[in-house]
């Protein structure tokens, strides 16, 4: 069941997310929802995709009970806006972001985090 309507491909369970961070050393996922501070993410991670070859893109709905395993992550502990987003190089979690980022805060962190 897909909760969002993006051209990211989207990650429907925890088990999912678990084998494609352990698959990839680049992976960045915006959990978050069909809203206004989620959109422009979405949008600019589309944008990036060609860009960052070496990093793979994903998003998650925040409403899925399976992204249980961002929400309760603790780098995500005392996050109020959506969405979340994570940054995992080599399996862990290198950065968590919460709240809409504009390009030049995602590019910080993929150049930062993921490079």
């Amino acid at each position: 069941m897909n909760y969002l309507r993006t051209n990211i491909q989207e990650i429907e369970t925890a088990d999912e997310l678990q084998k494609i961070i352990n698959e990839n050393e680049n992976v960045m996922v915006c959990c978050g929802r069909m809203g206004p501070m989620c959109i422009p993410v979405y949008e600019i991670m589309e944008e990036l995709e060609e860009e960052y070859e070496n990093v793979k893109f994903y998003s998650m709905g925040f409403d899925n009970p399976e992204s249980v395993v961002i929400r309760n992550a603790p780098e995500c502990r005392g996050f109020m806006g959506l969405p979340f987003t994570m940054y995992y190089k080599n399996g862990k979690v290198a950065k968590a972001t919460t709240s809409i980022q504009n390009m030049v805060q995602v590019k910080q962190n993929l150049d930062n985090h993921l490079a």
